[in-house]
């Protein structure tokens, strides 16, 4: 891209420079209710509506690397290719309606702290420590990683700066107010950050569609790009034209991509049905459990339904403007540069800015808590002070941006950054929901699962073991389906096994994390001892609404992609299917058990 940078005016530099003062601005200014203690500094003292706080967790799954690797992915495998997170729709409306409830109830600083209320004595503080260490030492950090990367790769397009100079300047501006003000100061600017993220995302894709003749004509173009290119010598892939603006994936073209849909819609999402993480995080802040339900279910709809089609489109007219890019997460960005006008440009690159801060905050923050709460005051330091731990947890904040810098500086791409960390995680799946609602299992079979879920996959990752057993691409990007099929079932029976060979958890404690968080489901001889408790009723509300909430979140997915491409009856109907479930779903909500 030498020779070809964006040009930004002095308007474009007084829009960044003030997006960034505004940004500092509101964190600063939550810096004394964010104080108080580590409860208010990490969990917003438990305060939040689930307005906030499920825009807080859209804003931070939108983060700098989202539009890049999803124009990526258009221009790479077509829509279909969108299949690999679109399947986390079911998983994701699982939490909603089985587990954001639990969450709630179980009142907890981090997901880490959960291992020692479901489980008893020294393994269950070995899994706590270690998973705190695990999530904010590696996985954080990877995560970080590749968010500061496509912001990287978005000013280095634009404006020709150095890895280094961008990656330590970007994360130290976000240190500045997160480390005073904790979780509010994030949840504040996160709403107004993903306001002015997606303002900039459709004011681009409007552009893109205006320039290339209308909905209709930008899908014409694109495909008939695409099908001039095959056979070409390009320096990346470009989908063939069949398959580019193909919402499912053509049967005759490909059986793998066939075996990639089915995986990714049976399999995949089991993954994110429980909700941890960052997610718990905001659930552990909201007021009640009515409260962490509807930041959920918001979350849902706006991650799914509403943020993508900007990306796509842009990702689509790339294929006509940019058809031969080394780096194809470099789409984006270059049709910034093209179509952007002075004024405009700044506001996009504040947009970006603004995305980036929404995840970097939050995944710092949260990486923090695991550092204090899991592993400073419970294992290094128990008889703090409360200003003690608020002072340690801005030094936590200051490690994690220099952990997440170095992740940075050795990765290049995003899309394989995302399939690596979901395959380490993925063979704990099945275990972590089962948890929740049955009492046999116990700290044995979570550790294996974890253990072997690291071990099966980076050991599927070895081309040497890829030749051994006769498939010598499976450790591509390509066979990542196939990977996360073995690591998933071969991870849920080794635990299990490990389950019904090991003795289980004390009845006592059981007791104690039944009594606590109130769960339904298998709790057998546990939910006889406490016949007093009136536990977690899961009836037809929570399936129907499941299933509803499903249909909904696609169908406006589907009605949205249809009339952007210019299928109008066909979106408008759908359209019109999602607003009717959405009327039906709230209607069951106030059906369902709540406490207040």
């Amino acid at each position: 891209m030498d020779g070809f940078l964006m040009v930004l005016s002095k308007v474009d530099w007084a829009i960044i420079i003030g997006y960034m003062l505004i940004s500092v601005s509101i964190g600063m200014y939550f810096t004394k209710k964010g104080s108080k203690s580590i409860v208010d500094y990490f969990v917003a003292g438990r305060e939040v509506h689930w307005l906030l706080a499920g825009t807080s967790i859209v804003a931070t799954s939108f983060a700098a690397d989202t539009p890049l690797a999803i124009s990526a992915i258009v221009r790479t495998r077509g829509l279909q290719g969108n299949w690999y997170w679109w399947s986390g729709v079911m998983g994701g409306v699982l939490c909603v309606f089985f587990y954001a409830r639990l969450w709630r109830r179980a009142k907890l600083i981090t997901d880490a702290e959960f291992m020692e209320i479901r489980y008893h004595g020294k393994p269950a503080a070995f899994l706590r420590g270690f998973h705190a260490a695990y999530r904010s030492i590696f996985w954080n950090s990877v995560v970080l990683g590749w968010v500061i990367l496509a912001m990287y790769k978005v000013v280095h397009v634009l404006l020709g700066w150095p890895k280094v100079l961008t990656t330590w300047s970007l994360i130290s501006i976000a240190v500045i107010y997160i480390s005073f003000s904790g979780l509010w100061g994030v949840l504040a600017t996160d709403f107004f950050q993903f306001i002015l993220a997606m303002t900039g995302c459709i004011i681009l894709a409007g552009i893109v569609l205006v320039k290339t003749g209308g909905p209709a004509a930008l899908v014409e173009k694109s495909v008939a790009a695409a099908n001039a290119l095959q056979g070409a010598h390009l320096q990346s892939n470009i989908a063939d034209g069949s398959q580019l603006a193909s919402i499912f994936p053509n049967v005759e073209s490909s059986t793998l991509a066939v075996i990639t849909f089915l995986v990714f819609i049976l399999v995949q999402w089991w993954g994110g049905g429980e909700g941890g993480g960052f997610l718990a995080q905001r659930l552990f802040s909201c007021k009640n459990e009515k409260h962490s339900l509807y930041a959920v279910l918001w979350f849902n709809f706006a991650h799914y339904a509403i943020r993508p089609w900007p990306w796509i489109i842009v990702g689509l007219g790339s294929v006509i403007y940019f058809p031969n890019l080394a780096d194809p997460e470099t789409a984006f960005p270059c049709m910034m540069i093209k179509f952007l006008p002075n004024g405009l440009r700044g506001m996009m690159v504040a947009a970006f800015f603004a995305a980036f801060m929404s995840c970097t905050v939050t995944h710092i923050n949260w990486g923090a808590s695991y550092l204090v709460n899991d592993i400073y005051k419970r294992f290094l330091f128990k008889k703090g002070t409360e200003k003690h731990y608020l002072f340690m947890s801005r030094v936590a904040i200051i490690l994690m941006t220099c952990l997440a810098g170095t992740a940075c500086m050795m990765m290049t791409s995003i899309y394989s950054a995302w399939l690596f960390i979901m395959s380490l995680m993925v063979g704990t799946s099945a275990i972590v929901l089962l948890r929740w609602y049955w009492w046999r299992i116990n700290v044995w079979s979570e550790i294996t699962s974890l253990i072997s879920s690291a071990v099966i996959s980076i050991l599927l990752l070895q081309p040497s073991f890829s030749k051994f057993v006769g498939m010598p691409r499976l450790w591509t990007d390509e066979y990542y389906p196939i990977r996360l099929v073995i690591t998933l079932f071969a991870c849920t029976g080794l635990s299990l096994l490990v389950a019904f060979l090991t003795p289980p958890e004390p009845d006592d404690h059981l007791e104690k994390f039944f009594r606590r968080v109130r769960p339904g489901g298998w709790w057998g001889h546990i939910a006889e001892r406490c016949k007093d408790v009136k536990k977690l009723h899961l009836g037809w509300p929570e399936a129907v609404n499941w299933l509803l909430t499903v249909i909904s979140i696609y169908a406006a997915l589907f009605g949205l992609g249809w009339l952007v491409m210019g299928k109008y009856w066909r979106g408008t109907i759908s359209m019109i299917i999602s607003f009717v479930t959405i009327r039906l779903i709230v209607r069951l909500i106030d059906k369902m058990e709540w406490d207040h």
